[in-house]
């Protein structure tokens, strides 16, 4: 009886698994439906963020410009909600984060970042005493830093964060089109990275991240862990020769799972361990892609992939 029952719960099983499978193999022109449609709520909700606030993304103070202050203490533990409430009732109509400095889980300081000119003397004398009113201290007695950035400085990092994001894209774009030589594929691969990102910010704005200088290297690196696997499949589709095309696509999915699985459980150590909030922005911002690009490699870009090879298929029947 026993035997039995096993024997129906593996064959269930692998019923199971066959159909996901038919469903993958017959049904890829459906499954990129999902695909697509998560791409264009990801442009919406850009868009929506671009016409209602002016800025696609969240910018912190080393991209628009304001000050950073850091402030190092052991005495006592500063309650990071309730300084930044306090700030922001005195400065309405700034933006204002208030971050914690730590050390193995021990506060160590507080970091505070606001939209403020630092060239205005009398704005920055007034915000920092209100600081000092609302923690209770005496500033003068600790050796806290200050950093000033302007904002047309700010704005100007912004720009050229822009144009090395597009830069690289293009020359990507470049790459991958002398190697493999046709337009189909390519844009796929293409369209796959972009997409990554795509999603990626859509996440982190409605996150509520304030996306820094770190945060567009974090793009960056995106860029080349999401392109990697869609070379991959791409590669192993349309250069090699033994098997069906599903078989390749099967065994390419073994490796890249592989591999984004291996870069998710990095990235999450990463971020299980980091102090850094600079590492922890990288990190978030990966962890997104890796995850959206399971989607847009195993289902767009596989769909695109076939739809392309059955068409060169029906025009070489023709010929």
């Amino acid at each position: 009886m026993e035997e039995q029952k096993d024997t129906i719960k593996e064959s269930q099983g692998k019923s199971f698994r066959q159909s996901c499978f038919e469903i993958y193999d017959k049904k890829y022109r459906k499954l990129l439906f999902i695909s697509f449609s998560v791409l264009f709520i990801a442009l919406a909700l850009i868009f929506f963020k671009f016409f209602t606030t002016g800025e696609f993304l969240n910018k912190d103070v080393s991209l628009k410009g304001g000050v950073t202050i850091t402030i190092p203490f052991k005495e006592k533990h500063i309650e990071t909600s309730f300084l930044q409430d306090s700030l922001k009732d005195r400065f309405p109509k700034n933006d204002i984060t208030v971050r914690s400095l730590e050390n193995f889980g021990v506060q160590e300081g507080i970091i505070i970042e606001a939209d403020i000119e630092g060239s205005n003397k009398e704005e920055l004398a007034s915000f920092i005493a209100s600081i000092e009113s609302s923690m209770g201290i005496d500033l003068k007695n600790i050796n806290y830093g200050i950093e000033v950035i302007g904002s047309s400085l700010g704005e100007s990092f912004f720009n050229e964060s822009l144009k090395i994001l597009l830069v690289a894209f293009v020359f990507m774009g470049l790459i991958v089109f002398i190697y493999f030589r046709v337009v189909m594929p390519s844009v796929a691969i293409m369209l796959a990275a972009f997409s990554d990102i795509v999603v990626a910010l859509a996440v982190v704005n409605l996150l509520g991240m304030k996306i820094g200088t770190a945060g567009i290297a974090g793009f960056l690196m995106l860029i080349g862990y999401s392109i990697d696997t869609d070379i991959l499949l791409t590669v192993r589709v349309l250069k090699r020769k033994e098997g069906t095309i599903m078989d390749r696509i099967i065994s390419s999915i073994k490796t890249g799972m592989t591999e984004t699985l291996t870069a998710i459980a990095a990235v999450i150590v990463g971020l299980l361990v980091t102090q850094s909030e600079v590492v922890r922005q990288i990190m978030i911002i990966l962890l997104i892609g890796l995850v959206a690009d399971i989607l847009f490699t195993w289902i767009q870009n596989v769909g695109l992939l076939r739809i392309y090879l059955e068409r060169k298929e029906r025009k070489m029947r023709s010929l």
